[in-house]
């Protein structure tokens, strides 16, 4: 029997699968209602929250550009001075190198000048001390001579004025046999 029952009443019963048609309208109705409040209060935040995170992205995008820009601009003064100082550095050590020779070549001359000073000083002085020597052999020579002369002779020549005119005498011939060439023997005349 209870078979029976549940076939008379399956036919007038409801299929489990459909909802009941309360059921539908009270779940339209909810969600109308949870539709337009998350359309009225949660989308616009939503939207809001979206359109800030936007701008400031394509704020720090564009911020990132003009950095860029200005580090590349940076840069490309940075290359050029960094260019022209070299530049400036070559410059500066050609100068340096015109200068040292300049310098070197001024040094020379002063001490080619100084080289040729102490030399012709040294000469004077030589000349000087040569001079001195002739003078005081003369004198020396003059006395001995005269001396030698006047044992010789057998008379004395004292007299200033007679012995210097003899030691001119004998030096003057000296010196012209010392200027004269020598002979054909190897000889001095």
């Amino acid at each position: 029997m209870n078979m029976i029952v549940l076939a008379q009443e399956g036919e007038h019963a409801v299929n489990p699968l459909l909802p009941h048609l309360v059921e539908i309208i009270l779940s339209l109705i909810v969600f109308g209602l949870l539709y337009f409040a998350v359309r009225k209060w949660v989308v616009p935040n939503f939207e809001k929250t979206f359109a800030e995170r936007t701008k400031a992205i394509e704020g720090g995008l564009n911020a990132a550009e003009t950095k860029q820009a200005e580090a590349d601009k940076r840069l490309e003064e940075l290359n050029q001075q960094l260019s022209e100082a070299r530049h400036e550095a070559a410059r500066i050590r050609e100068d340096a190198r015109e200068q040292g020779a300049a310098i070197v070549a001024e040094m020379r001359d002063q001490a080619q000048a100084e080289s040729t000073r102490i030399v012709e000083h040294a000469h004077t002085q030589i000349e000087a001390e040569r001079q001195q020597a002739v003078t005081s052999l003369r004198a020396e020579v003059g006395t001995l001579a005269t001396s030698l002369a006047g044992r010789i002779v057998g008379e004395s020549l004292d007299d200033d004025a007679r012995q210097s005119r003899v030691v001119e005498r004998f030096l003057a011939d000296l010196e012209t046999q010392e200027q004269q060439p020598a002979s054909g023997n190897g000889a001095p005349r």
